[in-house]
């Protein structure tokens, strides 16, 4: 071989190879295989499988075909795929519950709500289109589609098919192409077709006006909608966003029967969420789970709660929270436009691209029938001319070595009319064909002057096109199956919420052992202690609440009720659970609600007034509440039933007394807090007075001071000498009692 005949190797840099090789496969996966065209809103595949059907004769008034010979045809002409991955493609046109109008539809086992996948064999199943699929293919055979061959070049296949419908967002769509996705869920016929014809009748209409007529998705498995209109129209500017559905459920007999599953939701998934809660003992209140779905009844799940007083609404909450009673679906309005390109449009965008697109394609229908006319009425005039000389081309005919020129030659007629006065037959050269054919000129020059006043008038194809979408409306329109509501926040149930609020008694002895007893009516005192312990605090709670405990440093730990020991035993030591500041003993505990009040202090004589929520804490290490100056400690938190009408009652143990208005005493959330008795400071580094206890006191309780083995009980009126100004010494207690132990009040309300 001579060297002019050697190919000559092109030399390129892997880089750029390969990047071209990456981006023709992107732009292939883009437009010929993920994302829906808006003028039909089918991806290629589906196209074909629609198409080929039509091919092979199966309409809608077809009988039945074995689904694989579908198959065959379209990946043996236009599709050159694997056979599964177009058999599923069309499994998913035919089932109801994933197009909310099927263009397929089939007969035997198509799968289920509960596995979309669990369809038989093509080789078991058998198809044909359903009427709605008219709408995309009505119009194929009316010069309405470009045509491009198929892959191997012995065929054509259309481009785009000629919708006669909004199918794009009629039965939305999913893919996931190379750097971007689409999801575009389901919408209601009659609102999609209502603004449509907003659209037309006033091109300048927004997005907000459209959503006047298309409320949101409307999903084929009917559960509501529950994403506010704000979000929805937010959705529809912006062409991306979520939007949340919620099942549908009723009451029956005490129970909660499920009835509608969010899109794309399988029953028996969420059977098994609801029995694994159910198995952990986090559904308490539930004693029984039933699936009686059936033929009529496609969803229904049956959930038994435990008794007629458990509250439905938090537990269906609950179960919209942690189960997918409640789904989430991704809203991405990603197509291919009428120019080829693929991009996120608005819902206003998509639709006026469609109206175009469907303009275009009216137009191509009526300028195909345009020319059927005036071809057929070209013929026509031909005819005519033969049968008012009759005679004189019948002796042609019968004289004329070439008749069809002699023809063209006498009466200066096209070829085509020459060919069409030659096919003629003897029978038709009677008086009455000369009738008809005046009769059906007069018709097609009507309908002539009709399509081009139409073709060459925005208004009046405007109104063409109105006038159809409406009748298509009719025909296959129906009611909108997903309801859009307002629903709270679904709200999953806390720990202590799945707890039952039984009441108990927390027991805090001396050396920091806690235990909870159950009943409010336990003495503490009689309780079994260990060796040298002694009982130091005892709280009413529930076994729903949290216990928050205050060491002599001032910082507050919180622990679960239900988590104590039983008081059964002697508890367990709070180090084990806790951690305290270093050489802190625990002072005090406290329980209730969120809301409640308590005056924390310390023996230094500062305090302020809280609430239980700000002293709870999940750490270990426990939260800095009160702030204890050097040397001195913190006292048992006091509870405070209100702020009016209430007095703080302080004790030092020099026996000096003060009382004062509780409001005098600030609301804080931790700190130091305001000075309450004036206590001297430490002399040469030792303290010789302390404020050893406070109360809260109101006018009606009674006061008991406690000095030793000595005790006195005193009225409210009783205590007048010893009211005063916030931060006073008060005064000296009578002789016996200037050795205070401790203050307790009895509540007379």
């Amino acid at each position: 071989m001579s060297d002019s005949y050697e190919l000559t190797p092109e030399t390129i840099a892997i880089g750029q190879y390969t990047e071209n090789a990456y981006l023709n496969y992107a732009m292939y996966v883009i437009n010929d295989r993920a994302l829906p065209h808006v003028g039909d809103g089918l991806k290629p595949v589906q196209r074909r499988i629609v198409y080929a059907m039509s091919e092979l004769r199966l309409g809608p008034d077809a009988k039945y075909a074995k689904s694989a010979r579908t198959v065959g045809d379209v990946i043996g002409k236009f599709h050159p795929h694997g056979d599964a991955a177009c058999y599923e493609a069309m499994v998913l046109m035919a089932q109801p519950f994933s197009y909310r109008y099927p263009l397929v539809d089939g007969q035997g086992n198509w799968g289920s709500p509960d596995d979309p996948k669990s369809y038989a064999a093509q080789r078991y199943t058998e198809a044909k289109l359903t009427r709605y699929s008219d709408v995309l293919l009505s119009e194929v055979g009316q010069g309405t589609v470009d045509w491009i061959p198929n892959f191997d070049g012995t065929l054509e296949e259309p481009k785009v098919l000629p919708a006669r419908l909004p199918n794009i967002l009629l039965n939305g769509g999913t893919g996931i192409a190379v750097g971007m996705a689409t999801d575009i869920p389901p919408h209601n016929l009659r609102e999609v077709t209502s603004a449509c014809i907003r659209l037309l009748d006033k091109p300048r209409s927004t997005t907000a006006d459209l959503c006047e007529h298309i409320k949101g998705p409307d999903f084929p498995t009917g559960a509501e909608i529950i994403s506010s209109r704000a979000d929805i129209q937010q959705i529809y500017e912006t062409g991306r966003g979520v939007v949340r559905s919620r099942a549908r459920y009723e009451i029956e007999n005490g129970d909660i029967v499920v009835t509608a599953l969010p899109f794309q939701v399988s029953g028996a998934k969420v059977l098994e969420q609801i029995a694994a809660q159910m198995q952990a003992k986090k559904l308490p209140m539930v004693v029984d789970l039933r699936d009686e779905a059936d033929h009529e009844n496609p969803t229904r799940i049956v959930i038994v709660p435990r008794s007629n007083r458990v509250d439905l609404e938090p537990l269906m909450s609950h179960l919209f929270a942690s189960t997918d009673l409640e789904r989430t679906h991704r809203v991405n309005f990603n197509v291919i436009g009428i120019d080829g390109r693929p991009g996120v449009r608005s819902l206003r965008e998509m639709l006026s691209e469609w109206l175009t697109f469907r303009q275009e394609t009216v137009l191509k229908r009526l300028q195909f029938r345009l020319d059927k006319i005036l071809d057929r009425l070209h013929i026509l005039e031909g005819l005519m001319i033969a049968y008012l000389n009759v005679d004189e081309v019948i002796r042609i005919v019968r004289e004329e070595d070439r008749p069809k020129d002699a023809l063209i030659a006498k009466f200066g007629i096209s070829e085509r009319q020459a060919d069409a006065i030659l096919d003629i037959r003897l029978r038709q050269l009677a008086r009455l064909e000369e009738e008809k054919i005046r009769a059906e000129q007069n018709e097609l020059n009507a309908e002539r002057a009709d399509l081009e006043r139409t073709i060459n008038s925005k208004a009046r194809l405007r109104t063409l096109i109105k006038k159809e979408l409406t009748a298509d409306a009719e025909e296959y329109g129906d009611d909108r199956l997903s309801e859009i509501v307002t629903r709270d926040e679904a709200q999953a149930f806390r720990e202590k919420d799945l707890i039952s609020t039984e009441p108990v008694t927390i027991v805090l002895s001396e050396k920091g052992w806690v235990r909870a007893a159950k009943g409010h009516e336990v003495d503490a005192s009689e309780l079994n202690y260990r060796s040298g312990d002694g009982l130091l605090k005892a709280v009413a709670g529930r076994s729903n609440q949290d216990v928050v405990f205050l060491d002599s440093a001032g910082k507050s730990y919180a622990l679960a009720s239900h988590t104590l020991p039983s008081a059964r035993g002697q508890g367990e030591p709070l180090t084990g659970r806790l951690t305290p500041a270093a050489g802190a003993t625990f002072v005090g505990l406290a329980a209730g609600e969120q809301g409640d009040r308590y005056l924390v202090a310390s023996d230094a004589g500062y305090g302020f007034v809280t609430t239980l929520g700000d002293m709870q804490t999940r750490q270990k290490a426990g939260k800095s509440l009160l702030t204890v100056p050097k040397g001195c400690v913190a006292l048992a938190p006091v509870p405070v039933s209100q702020i009016e009408d209430r007095y703080v009652v302080s004790v030092s143990n020099e026996g000096r007394l003060l009382i004062f208005p509780l409001r005098d005493l600030p609301q804080m959330a931790r700190g130091k807090g305001n000075k309450i008795m004036n206590i001297p400071s430490a002399r040469a580094g030792a303290r010789e007075e302390t404020m050893i206890d406070v109360a809260v006191l109101a006018e009606a309780d009674l006061l008991t001071i406690y000095s030793g083995k000595r005790h006195i009980t005193l009225k409210f009126s009783d205590l007048e000498h010893y009211r005063g100004e916030r931060a006073r010494r008060g005064l000296k207690l009578p002789r016996g009692f200037q050795k205070v132990d401790r203050l307790e009040v009895t509540f007379r309300e």
